[in-house]
């Protein structure tokens, strides 16, 4: 296919730096259209962006005249569209793993720490800063000690979360990471999972999908 790619992003967002790292991995030329989440109450909820994507939230990936959403979903496409290199693996229970540590992320502790949830905890209830920071915390750890355990020791963890290649699950799992550090979180009792980072940041397409090398990253 030769539609060109957009990607509906946003600097901090973990859920569009998976989306990012999986392009680049690919090896695909997109142009990132930046959805400010924050500036005047949050670029996400004007009308124009709803009618890109009426849940209000980045990623958006615009592939020719269709509109894709949701981060999984975005990479499994990628996946069956440009198949090499694969994002997940050749059989039926390396790829259930892959996808429950990957969902594992996205599905339990992503939600739980995402934007609309920390304001809408301020907005509606007064929680203050440190109450919410604590609260971020609290589930990134619970689903990290499950991560953590899911990959130590086990047969199928290589140099990555599922082999010697990365797949759906270090796209999501990094990150994860970058969120966890964003709060001040003490993450060296997972050293199973800060060794597969250090290994996929050690790849450009990881570190060209790093949050500060995003065009609209704020420039110090």
């Amino acid at each position: 296919m030769n539609d060109r790619l957009r990607l509906y992003s946003y600097w901090r967002s973990s859920a569009a730096y998976r989306v990012r790292i999986g392009l680049h991995l690919k090896g695909l030329a997109f142009e990132t259209v930046p959805v400010h989440l924050v500036r005047d109450g949050g670029e996400q909820h004007s009308p124009a962006f709803h009618e890109t994507n009426p849940q209000e939230l980045v990623p958006v990936l615009e592939h020719g005249q269709r509109m894709l959403r949701q981060s999984l979903a975005i990479l499994e496409y990628l996946d069956e569209v440009w198949q090499e290199p694969a994002l997940l693996p050749a059989t039926a229970r390396e790829r259930q793993r892959v996808r429950a540590l990957a969902q594992l992320v996205a599905c339990d502790v992503h939600p739980l720490n995402n934007l609309r949830v920390l304001q809408y905890l301020e907005r509606e209830w007064g929680v203050p800063q440190p109450e919410r920071d604590n609260w971020v915390r609290h589930w990134i750890a619970a689903g990290f000690d499950a991560f953590e355990a899911m990959l130590a020791g086990h047969p199928s963890t290589g140099t990555f979360c599922d082999g010697n290649a990365p797949t759906l699950a270090d796209c999501c799992m990094v990150p994860q990471l970058y969120n966890a550090r964003r709060f001040g979180m003490n993450i060296e009792a997972y050293p199973t999972m800060l060794r597969i980072e250090q290994a996929c940041m050690d790849l450009p397409a990881f570190q060209a999908a790093q949050p500060e090398r995003q065009p609209d990253a704020p420039r110090t």
